[in-house]
C-alpha cells in the first residue's frame, strides 16, 4: 500500500520543482551538511531564507509559499540538521549552532543578504541569527514563536516536558499535536497518522537528537530579549493554540516600535498551510516594503 504522507512529500516536491526550485545539499565543514531547495538561477532577486519548524523538514512547510514568493525573490529552503537530509556530527544542540549552520551554508551559497522567515522552532532561530549577523539580515519575519523559549512558555502546553508534545511516539499523541497545531479540526482515520508516523523524514528519523535539540531550546529564566535593529513582523494565527494571539501582542510590545504585526482569520499554528493564500499575500507585501533596505 502507498504511504499517504510520502506520496504527499512528493506532491510538494513537484510543486516547488515547478516553481525552478531544486535540491542542493551545502557542505559548511566535515561532518555538517545542509539540505537545500534553492533557486536554479537567482539573477538580481533579493533572498528569502524560509525556515521550518519542528515537526516537519523544509518542503513539507514551505511548499505552499514557494510559487507566490518566487516570481520577485530567490526562495532559499533549508532543512535544519537532524530535519530532512541535514545532518551534523557535531555535539551542539543550541539554536545559536543551528543558525550559524545556515549563516554559513548561506555564505557558501553567495548570499550577503537575506529576509528570514521563521515558523515556530524555525523563528527562534531566525531571531538567533537576526541577533548575532544583523549585517545580512534585512528583515524579520516570523510566525508562531518567540526569540527564546522558557520555562514559563513550556508551561503553556500542560505538559513537563516540550518533547511530550512535539515527538509523539502514538497514533494518540499525534492527534493530539494536530489538534494544538491547527485551527480547524479535521478527523483522520487512524492509517494516515501511522504513515506519517513511519515515514523517514518526520518523527521517527533523529528522534534522540531531536530530544536533545528541545532540551537545548527551553532557558530555565526569562532573560531580557535582544535589541534588534532589523524591522520584525509577527505574522500570527488568530487562532494559535502554542501561542496565542494576546501571547504575539505582548511579543510586539516587547520588540519595541520597529516590529509590525497582523494576525489571520481561522489560522492556528500552522497558519501557512491553512490559509496560504491570506498568509502569501501579507508576507509578500511586507516583503515588498522592506526590499530597498
Amino acid at each position: 500500500m502507498v504511504n499517504l504522507v510520502v506520496a504527499l512529500r512528493s506532491s510538494m516536491c513537484m510543486i516547488v520543482k515547478s516553481a525552478g526550485i531544486v535540491p542542493y545539499t551545502v557542505e559548511i565543514e566535515p561532518g555538517t551538511n545542509i539540505h537545500f531547495w534553492l533557486p536554479k538561477k537567482t539573477g538580481d532577486k533579493p533572498a528569502v531564507l524560509l525556515i521550518h519548524g519542528f515537526a516537519g523538514d523544509g518542503v513539507m512547510t514551505w511548499a505552499l509559499q514557494v510559487r507566490s514568493l518566487s516570481k520577485r525573490y530567490s526562495v532559499y529552503i533549508p532543512d535544519l540538521p537532524f530535519f530532512g537530509k541535514s545532518y551534523t556530527d557535531k555535539p551542539d544542540r543550541s539554536p545559536e549552532f543551528q543558525a550559524e549552520c545556515l549563516v554559513k551554508a548561506m555564505r557558501i551559497l553567495g548570499v550577503k543578504t537575506f529576509v528570514p522567515v521563521g515558523f515556530s522552532y524555525g523563528g527562534v532561530v531566525a531571531f538567533k541569527i537576526a541577533e548575532l549577523h544583523g549585517d545580512m539580515v534585512k528583515a524579520l519575519v516570523v510566525s508562531g514563536s518567540p526569540p527564546v523559549m522558557t520555562d514559563s512558555n513550556v508551561n503553556r502546553f500542560g505538559f513537563s516536558s516540550v518533547s511530550d508534545v512535539l515527538l509523539p511516539k502514538t497514533v494518540k499523541g499525534l492527534k493530539f499535536l494536530l489538534s494544538l497545531a491547527m485551527h480547524k479540526r479535521i478527523w483522520l482515520p487512524s492509517w494516515p497518522l501511522k504513515d506519517y508516523l513511519k515515514v523517514h523524514q518526520t518523527m521517527f528519523t533523529n528522534r534522540k537528537e531531536r530530544a536533545e535539540l528541545l532540551e537545548a531550546l527551553v532557558i530555565s529564566n526569562d532573560n531580557t530579549f535582544p535589541s534588534f535593529p532589523q524591522k520584525i513582523h509577527l505574522l500570527w494565527g488568530e487562532n494559535d493554540q502554542f501561542f496565542s494571539l494576546e501571547f504575539a501582542k505582548d511579543l510586539r510590545i516587547k520588540l519595541g516600535e520597529i516590529t509590525s504585526m497582523e494576525s489571520i482569520k481561522n489560522g492556528g499554528h500552522l497558519v501557512q498551510l491553512e490559509r496560504p493564500f491570506i498568509y502569501n499575500k501579507l508576507l509578500n507585501k511586507f516583503l515588498a516594503s522592506v526590499e530597498n533596505l
